[in-house]
């Protein structure tokens, strides 16, 4: 089902959030970030979350309106909420490149940039997994899953599918290094 797929999605995302605070954290330390992990983190999600993901749940939202409109009004404005979690990016992108530059940007503003779209993003995929989600599965008919799977793209998630790109290497590589570690230091 659609919705499954966007849930594991939304854990994938998870996991690069906290690859990216991981990130920020030894930034803030005035240590030296892996630039590649965070440039190849925002490229994730300038190109599947964007493209995509985002693209899915506004297909099913517009579903929900029409089926419990009631119920769409408590989640307010999805595309708009999208729109902001993409700006919130996009001041990251801006950000992480005034410092590889070698911009003058203190480093309070830095982390203040990426802990913003971090607490959104995180926020932003509870709200979907708590009320969103719950309330399609409710509200929609077969045959809307249906039409809505039938617009959908094939384009496979370029991260944690079977259809991985190369230049997201180095991430992949790196999120399992952090969770080996993560998992090493629970035993």
């Amino acid at each position: 089902m659609i919705i499954d797929i966007l849930s594991r999605e939304h854990r994938n995302i998870e996991r690069l959030l906290n690859v990216l605070e991981h990130e920020l954290d030894i930034f803030d330390h005035a240590g030296r970030p892996d630039y590649e992990v965070i440039g190849s983190i925002i490229a994730y999600f300038e190109v599947y979350t964007e493209l995509y993901h985002h693209r899915q749940e506004d297909l099913i939202f517009a579903k929900l309106r029409l089926r419990d409109p009631a119920a769409a009004a408590k989640m307010g404005d999805l595309a708009r909420e999208h729109q902001k979690g993409s700006d919130r990016l996009h001041r990251v992108a801006h950000a992480v490149a005034n410092v590889r530059a070698g911009g003058e940007i203190p480093r309070e503003n830095v982390d203040a940039v990426i802990r913003d779209f971090l607490a959104h993003e995180r926020r932003h995929i509870m709200m979907e997994d708590r009320d969103f989600f719950p309330a399609a599965v409710k509200a929609l008919t077969p045959q809307d899953w249906a039409d809505i799977g039938a617009t959908l793209s094939p384009h496979k998630d370029p991260l944690f599918s079977d259809a991985t790109e190369a230049r997201f290497d180095v991430l992949r590589a790196h999120i399992m290094e952090l969770e080996k570690e993560a998992e090493a230091e629970r035993h």
